[in-house]
């Protein structure tokens, strides 16, 4: 009692309770050299780092999940076409895509949208197509036109341009002389983005209503006040020296470099004076715009990162577009003022669409005003992201055609040919049906299910794909070690 008193009263801290002693390492893994790792809660710091991570590693495999199994259901519900068979004279169906550069950046980025949204849903199908590329405002315009005219003179009707040996109209000859001809069936036209869009349409109609010929340059007029220079006698007997001749000749031996596309043939103020040529078909063929979500500058980070982690809505959305046109089932002519409404496809016909008629508050000479036909509005939002430099005018040239900026303009006799392609009804019930798992390929069935584990084990290991080792060939015994 007097040693409990004593230290009690001494004033003394008590020494603290000696920490619980750690638990002892494993004897196994203390013999293989392995630290004694405890397990314990990382840090606040170490979980927000970990939550943030986490959560966007998530949203981003959860996102490429989805976009896979959005382009699997609509390259399924195409593939059927890859399996049938064709004549021997008969060439594959062939589509046209139509892409550019978007404004304020280069051409790759278009290049990129088409092989990861479009390419996949064509291969399915086992479809030919052909591409149609601009680096430059007015370059798909140009080249677009230039088809049509060309097709204009096969089909007969007069012109006086004569029409270069290109690998393309060698292979076309060729074809025709042997009698190959194209698969019977609609065709079709892939066109990429607002931009594009717009072009496609401006080459339709120069194209269609424009002349076959190129027009006469103008002749370039002296100014007024301009006094044309004449030279001196001194300067005219002057001998030139040899690197001034040399000199010359380089410089006319130079091509003039071109500063844009060629110039247009006819303008949209000239649709409605000029006639419909005789080789223009009733309906013209499909076309479907596809959209291309685009922005850039760092202030539009949130936006692009949102679209980087909701990439499944646009697979979905193209997807659905490229397989109407690959399909051809179903069209539809583009609706004007009067019939276009909150439900674009009401008025969905077969192939053989009837045009739409004008609206009353269609203008006399033909043209339409800005948003009286459904062609004017198609993908209409994408200009919001478009670099702020496009929407610049041009202070030198104010009068300059700008075929990204300016409004469409339609000539009435060529929008009522225009017809694009949708869904059936029956297409529509299959896809669902696809994504779900209870249909499959037209005339196969749908091959059993691979557990995640033997998949890998397939690419990384050793394994053998089942449906690999039902297709290799069975060989006897050749050698009769069996007795037989």
């Amino acid at each position: 009692m007097a040693d409990s008193s004593s230290s009690a009263g001494s004033g003394q801290p008590q020494s603290a309770a000696p920490n619980s002693a750690p638990k002892p390492q494993n004897p196994v893994f203390r013999m293989m050299g392995l630290p004694n790792i405890r397990l314990k809660l990382p840090s606040r710091n170490w979980m927000i780092f970990l939550t943030i991570t986490g959560s966007f590693t998530a949203a981003v495999i959860y996102d490429r999940k989805e976009k896979r199994r959005a382009q699997k259901k609509w390259c399924d519900l195409v593939a059927h076409l890859s399996k049938e068979s064709l004549p021997i004279e008969e060439t594959r169906r062939k589509l046209t895509v139509f892409l550019a550069a978007p404004p304020g950046d280069g051409l790759r980025s278009a290049r990129e949208h088409f092989k990861e949204y479009v390419k996949p849903i064509l291969v399915a199908a086992a479809l030919d197509y052909n591409v149609i590329e601009g680096r430059r405002e007015g370059d798909v315009r140009a080249a677009f036109a230039e088809q049509i005219r060309k097709e204009r003179r096969r089909a007969g009707e007069p012109s006086t341009v004569v029409e270069e040996s290109t690998p393309e109209e060698i292979v076309y000859q060729a074809r025709k002389s042997i009698g190959v001809r194209d698969e019977p069936g609609p065709k079709g036209d892939l066109v990429i983005g607002r931009h594009t869009w717009k072009e496609y349409i401006r080459g339709l109609h120069e194209g269609w209503l424009g002349p076959v010929d190129p027009p006469a340059a103008p002749a370039e007029e002296p100014a007024l006040n301009e006094v044309p220079e004449v030279p001196s006698q001194e300067a005219a007997d002057a001998p030139f020296a040899p690197e001034q001749v040399e000199e010359k000749k380089e410089e006319e031996k130079k091509p003039a470099k071109p500063t844009g596309p060629p110039p247009a043939y006819i303008f949209p103020v000239d649709y409605s004076s000029q006639p419909l040529p005789p080789t223009i078909p009733q309906s013209l063929d499909g076309s479907n715009p596809i959209e291309f979500p685009h922005i850039l500058g760092f202030l539009n980070t949130p936006i692009r990162l949102y679209r980087y982690l909701n990439q499944r809505r646009v697979a979905e959305s193209v997807g659905r577009d490229v397989a109407a046109l690959v399909l051809a089932s179903y069209s539809r002519p583009y609706n004007d003022g009067a019939s276009f409404g909150s439900d674009p496809d009401f008025n969905s016909v077969g192939p053989n669409a009837i045009p739409v008629p004008l609206s009353p508050d269609s203008s006399l000479d033909g043209t339409s005003p800005v948003g009286n036909y459904e062609q004017q509005s198609q993908l209409e939002i994408e200009e919001k992201d478009w670099h702020k430099i496009v929407h610049k005018k041009d202070e030198a040239n104010p009068d300059k055609e700008r075929e990204w900026v300016d409004d469409i303009v339609l000539d009435h006799r060529i929008a009522s040919r225009m017809q694009r392609y949708v869904l059936s009804p029956e297409d529509e019930a299959r896809a669902q049906h696809i994504d779900q798992g209870i249909e499959y390929i037209i005339g196969e069935e749908r091959p059993p299910h691979i557990p995640f584990w033997q998949r890998m084990w397939i690419k990384y290991g050793y394994g053998e794909d089942p449906e690999v080792t039902k297709r290799k060939p069975i060989l006897g015994n050749f050698d009769g070690e069996d007795g037989a």
